[in-house]
């Protein structure tokens, strides 16, 4: 049902953000979704303010308590438990403007064939705006080059059709991080992104509790597992094989120099010869 969105939020030991989160997504202009929170093992007290509100608010509220599994799991599952076909996305530390959804799912209905959209978004650290840098700037169309260089969507602002993980896969939950990574590239195969250019989702980074710190010094390793394992698996075409290959050696030999220059010799040999794999 393209009238009804599920919004899916995963969260882990996050209450101290998640009321705020949980807020905007009640709060919206759009009134026909559920909302799926997905408690990645917190042991704060997630569980008994997000039971508050499914007892006070007049919204399809449904709670999923696991096991620490990592951010694509807790999404996974949330894709799995959703009713609907239009799937939101928001992270447990941030907050959607209130026109969101009712905007971006005008744009999706009005582009049935689109699979996917994104969003502009507004930056905060530590409560400061933050400018954002020209690299980061939203694209629409084919942006599987881009995708390719670094992660260029952000997980708050997508709204998907739920069919596309039926084609192309659910997040692989063997990354701790970079799943998005992994997904957008995965997806930008064969799918035209949609650019909604307005700034409906907002963020309030730079805390040592976000993923992409407590994993900064790895992220690399699992950028370049995303584009072997595309190159292995995908179905790319000639010209995706070749701007594929020619990211995973500019990966590699960051990695790999960095890997010998702090002694891990092995590692970063490795890692320099590996594009050598997939030279057709």
């Amino acid at each position: 049902m393209e009238n009804t969105i599920s919004v899916i939020i995963p969260t882990y030991n996050r209450e101290f953000l998640l009321k705020k989160a949980v807020d905007s997504v009640l709060s919206q202009t759009f009134k026909n979704f559920e909302l799926i929170v997905v408690d990645d093992g917190s042991n704060d007290n997630s569980k008994e303010l997000i039971e508050n509100y499914m007892s006070s608010s007049e919204h399809e509220i449904k709670y999923i308590k696991l096991k620490n599994l990592g951010p694509a799991a807790a999404r996974n599952r949330g894709i799995k438990e959703s009713r609907y076909g239009l799937i939101a996305f928001l992270d447990s530390d941030d907050w959607f403007d209130k026109n969101k959804l009712a905007v971006q799912i005008d744009a999706m209905r009005a582009m049935p064939k689109v699979m996917i959209s994104h969003t502009n978004e507004i930056w905060y650290r530590n409560g400061r705006l933050l400018n954002q840098k020209l690299k980061h700037l939203k694209s629409r169309g084919n942006i599987f080059d881009r995708c390719l260089q670094m992660c260029v969507v952000s997980m708050s602002t997508v709204m998907v059709r739920k069919e596309l993980f039926s084609d192309i896969g659910l997040f692989n939950e063997d990354f701790q991080c970079c799943e998005d990574f992994d997904f957008w590239l995965r997806a930008s195969v064969r799918n035209p992104f949609m650019l909604i250019d307005q700034p409906l989702t907002l963020k309030d980074g730079g805390r040592d509790d976000q993923v992409s710190n407590r994993h900064r010094v790895g992220m690399d390793k699992y950028r370049i597992k995303a584009i072997t394992n595309l190159l292995e698996f995908g179905e790319l075409s000639e010209d995706q094989y070749k701007l594929a290959i020619n990211e995973l050696k500019n990966k590699c030999q960051i990695y790999g120099n960095g890997c010998i220059k702090h002694g891990k010799e092995e590692e970063g040999r490795a890692y320099l010869e590996l594009p050598d794999k997939f030279n057709k």
